[in-house]
């Protein structure tokens, strides 16, 4: 297989490390706008079978043209979503398998956005399933930890350890903290304020997705391996999109740990427009709020050194159990920033987003994995995925809960 990684960021970076300790692939191309920093990235491996070079990604045409250059099977897209509906386009002409971390943006519901979908997440890459599936093709989408792992879990739960599914529930947690900075941000500021000022998406079978307004039903769950309790609330999040189009189930919600301080800030963030995606004259030249935002905190990628604690991605399944007997299991996947720190040289945030694609372009290497279409990854069997996630040093946990 030869992979091209479109951006070398913190998540491209990370996955360059995991990937280079794997024989699943005989050649990666590191791409990204900053010829500079996908160069860095490439000299720090010292590995043969990868490459750098610079890429435009808003470029449909500059994407394509790296794909038939690098003679790549499979493109990662590891940039901001901004920019997946040029990769995902230029994957469908080119004629490589896609895969993602996130997928495409939505719109809100333009007269009553706390109670209707408007542009769902993915919408715009499912519309196009068919053009996929015409062309033998595969788009995988939502294949980080949260989605990615995540919804293997609820794949898993309804293969292996539910006759019935209430619901699945994503629950998000860390207790992650950042030396030196009074608000630092552990992922992508840009990908955040998308993801928890947009009206959060709740599906039930009866009534089918809508959404309720940001940080809605905050709930305290007591996340694993001494993170201990968090209080999560609603955020829009592609699970919810995924996991009814395969897992049978009567009900799906996301919520994350953010925390006060940080919705308060985010809340500030959208008072003053300042999480405005749109540029704005400023002093005669066009910018946009949330770009200056972003410019302003440090780069996730690099606070690895100051940050300590873990982060904590996983799946409440409630139901009945395949005994027939009532059932509340939390499978989770927990990284220590120490140790991802020490062995990877990369944070755990990133890390953990990072390890998934490559745990899932082994399996779509050997043929385990496949398939036409836009698929996410409950679309998969989950325990081959679990298995090689065990392999790679990183295996998921289970936790039983009083039903």
């Amino acid at each position: 297989m030869r992979i091209l990684v479109v951006g070398t960021g913190g998540v491209g970076s990370a996955f360059a490390a995991i990937a280079a300790r794997r024989s699943f692939f005989d050649h990666c191309a590191l791409a990204d706008y900053d010829a500079g920093r996908s160069a860095a990235v490439v000299a720090s491996l010292d590995d043969g079978r990868f490459s750098a070079h610079r890429i435009d990604a808003s470029s449909r045409d500059d994407v394509v043209s790296l794909i038939r250059e690098t003679q790549a099977d499979a493109a990662l897209n590891a940039v901001d979503p901004l920019f997946n509906v040029p990769i995902f386009d230029s994957c469908l002409e080119a004629g490589v398998t896609y895969l993602d971390m996130a997928m495409t943006l939505s719109e809100p519901h333009p007269d009553e956005p706390f109670e209707l979908t408007g542009v769902k997440l993915g919408d715009y890459q499912f519309e196009r399933a068919a053009a996929w599936e015409e062309k033998g093709l595969l788009a995988l989408v939502g294949i980080g930890i949260e989605p990615g792992a995540a919804d293997v879990f609820a794949r898993h739960a309804a293969d292996e350890l539910f006759s019935e599914i209430d619901e699945v529930g994503i629950r998000d947690g860390a207790n992650l903290v950042v030396e030196g900075y009074d608000f630092a941000p552990t992922f992508s500021i840009w990908t955040t304020i998308e993801e928890c000022l947009n009206p959060p998406v709740i599906w039930e079978r009866e009534r089918g997705w809508y959404t309720t307004a940001p940080f809605s039903e905050p709930e305290v769950f007591d996340f694993p391996e001494g993170i201990g309790p968090v209080e999560c609330v609603n955020v829009e999040h592609e699970e919810v999109l995924l996991v009814p189009r395969w897992v049978e189930c009567r009900r799906v919600t996301f919520k994350y740990g953010l925390g006060d301080e940080f919705i308060e800030v985010l809340r500030t963030l959208h008072k003053l427009g300042l999480d405005g995606k749109d540029p704005i004259p400023v002093k005669g030249v066009e910018v946009a709020p949330r770009d200056v935002v972003a410019a302003a905190l440090p780069d996730p990628a690099t606070l690895g050194d100051r940050m300590s604690g873990k982060t904590c991605a996983g799946t409440l399944v409630t139901g009945t159990g395949v005994d027939g007997r009532p059932r509340k299991t939390y499978l989770y996947h927990v990284v220590d920033n120490e140790w991802s720190m020490r062995e990877y040289g990369s944070q755990a945030v990133v890390w953990q987003t990072a390890l998934n694609p490559a745990v899932a372009l082994e399996l779509l290497a050997s043929g385990t994995w496949s398939g036409t279409g836009v698929l996410g990854p409950e679309a998969f069997p989950a325990r081959p995925y679990l298995d090689l996630l065990a392999a790679y040093g990183s295996p998921h946990g289970v936790v039983e809960l009083a039903p």
